[in-house]
């Protein structure tokens, strides 16, 4: 029996909003990690390079997936992966909170971005495939928008548990074992309490309907149907399925005689590769991942920065409303463009911030090096240390170090309760204490801090009012519907691979020649972004797909 109005209105409704939650789950794997980052090496021992590697997991995890995602869509169908996709997110939660070494929670780590690889190639290819071109532009930016929201909503669970725990901490007055009890709970507690959207899309992705055209892929023209009333009016489902047939047999007669290098599958693909390369190529997932350690090294305190982490990520979700009614009204092009240049804008600003204040540190590698006593350092911090002029302004001493097991950071400030950095002799060390970089300099200010925290507002809101919404559609929409699912998992492989690269190299880069380098890098990548945009990326508003098809082959 054909839906009625109301039903059909409740289902796009609840399909979008289930679409949405692999957008907030997706969102939560990136934005979580930032604040536990305050606390995870505290309670379990990890070195410079495995801390990188926590965080670049899910990124990689991401990159696996991704891989295989567009195969397994098209081989077992969309409703499937995501209901796969919702049971591997709880399952990594759990793993994730049990885990007491490095492994364990790389494990969990790996598991949980596998599971926002598979939803990042295959919730929009659903939306895709599921909505029409008047609304295919405003649905598949909610995914983005939930995306912004599972960003903030982690940071909102970070700021509520290190509250927590810095009272936690300041109460126990120096007991080492009550600090150390508020930091393992303040980081498991923030993973924890995001298993329960995960529940959510799991349960609902199982209500869900197939899309039609993978069933009219399949041959399953009844299904396809069925499938198209429970959205649409019976006479445009009839439409629309006669559509989707004509152009299957069009591209099984295609696959038939081998044209897959014709140039509407080559031009579409090589474009999406570039746009999903250089969109991560901005440096988004790392600057949310260590958004707060970027703002403690920009001289705020840990409370302030887990505030400034709250205000951008919110920002970033505001923008992506913006965007929202914007994207069908003035194009995917003209927000690409706008969105990448304030973006320039922002690194290049941010860069030159950071080097105004990196530049003036001195190393001292040699003279803290001659400090070590019997594999152990107890080194004093004051202002007026290695012939510097004395002054009210605190100054800060940040050591790379290692004891034969990977490197390791320690940093004293001489405004510290007690400013003294410690090293003291580990008994499990397989070698000496070994000081590979040493850096003295003045504490950058609180208001150099908010500087920076309003940049990377500007990067949030040029990114979240551009690339963040675009992407997902231009991937879906430039993609023929003869290569969309494995094209998008080739894309999304590029984009993740590309994203955990970045994000496992940003602690040694920032370690060895400071936060300026990344910066500048990351606007370079953005510049090339931005050329592509105004020269060869073209506009599918109000396009159906089989149209934007059809343009490429023209």
């Amino acid at each position: 029996m054909p839906s009625t109005a109301s039903n059909r209105v409740l289902y796009s409704r609840f399909l979008l909003l289930i679409a949405g939650m692999g957008g907030l789950l997706y969102g939560i794997d990136v934005g979580i990690i930032a604040a536990a980052l305050l606390y995870l090496s505290k309670t379990i021992d990890l070195t410079v390079q495995q801390t990188s590697a926590i965080v670049a997991a899910v990124l990689g995890g991401g990159m696996i997936s991704s891989l295989v995602a567009g195969f397994l869509a098209d081989l077992f169908g969309r409703k499937r992966m995501m209901i796969f996709s919702g049971l591997m997110f709880v399952s990594s939660v759990g793993i994730i909170v049990l885990s007491q070494s490095f492994v364990a929670l790389l494990v969990g780590r790996l598991l949980q971005g596998m599971s926002g690889g598979i939803i990042a190639v295959v919730v929009p290819l659903y939306l895709a495939e599921c909505l029409s071109a008047q609304h295919r532009g405003r649905g598949t930016a909610i995914f983005q928008f939930m995306l912004t929201f599972g960003i903030v909503v982690a940071a909102l669970t970070g700021f509520f548990y290190t509250q927590q725990a810095e009272v936690a901490i300041a109460a126990a007055a120096g007991n080492a074992q009550l600090i150390r009890a508020a930091q393992n709970h303040a980081w498991r507690g923030m993973f924890l309490s995001v298993i329960y959207p995960g529940i959510l899309f799991f349960l609902g992705s199982i209500l869900l309907s197939e899309t039609p055209r993978w069933l009219v892929k399949k041959g399953r023209i009844e299904a396809a149907h069925a499938a198209l009333e429970r959205s649409v009016t019976p006479e445009e489902a009839r439409t629309e399925l006669d559509e989707m047939q004509t152009l299957a047999a069009q591209n099984r007669s295609e696959k038939a005689s081998g044209s897959l290098l014709k140039r509407k599958y080559v031009v579409p693909f090589l474009l999406a590769c570039a746009v999903l390369s250089l969109n991560q190529a901005t440096g988004i997932n790392s600057v949310l991942g260590y958004l707060v350690i970027i703002l403690k090294q920009a001289g705020m305190t840990a409370s302030h920065a887990t505030q400034g982490d709250v205000a951008v990520k919110v920002l970033n979700c505001v923008m992506t409303i913006v965007a929202i009614a914007l994207v069908d009204r003035k194009g995917r092009r003209f927000l690409l463009v706008l969105g990448t240049a304030g973006i320039v804008v922002a690194l290049v600003t941010g860069g030159l911030v950071f080097h105004g204040f990196e530049s003036q540190r001195r190393d001292v590698a040699a003279q803290v090096q001659s400090a070590v006593t019997n594999d152990e350092l107890q080194f004093p911090v004051t202002n007026h240390m290695f012939g510097a002029t004395p002054d009210e302004h605190p100054m800060a001493l940040a050591v790379l170090y290692s004891t034969g097991t990977g490197e390791k950071i320690a940093t004293a400030l001489s405004n510290d309760p007690t400013p003294v950095l410690s090293i003291p002799r580990d008994a499990s060390a397989r070698g000496p204490l070994v000081i590979h970089r040493a850096q003295y300099g003045p504490v950058p200010s609180e208001a150099t801090g908010w500087l920076v925290t309003a940049l990377l507002g500007l990067f949030i809101a040029s990114y979240a009012a551009g690339p963040g919404v675009v992407v997902w559609l231009m991937l879906s929409e430039l993609m023929p519907t003869r290569i969309r699912a494995v094209g998008m998992g080739i894309a999304l492989l590029l984009n993740q691979g590309i994203s955990t690269l970045i994000a496992d190299l940003f602690l040694p880069v920032v370690g060895n020649y400071g936060y300026f380098a990344m910066f500048f890098f990351w606007a370079a990548c953005t510049c090339l972004y931005l050329l592509i945009a105004v020269f060869l990326i073209p506009e599918t508003r109000g396009r159906s797909l089989e149209e934007i098809e059809m343009h490429f082959e023209s």
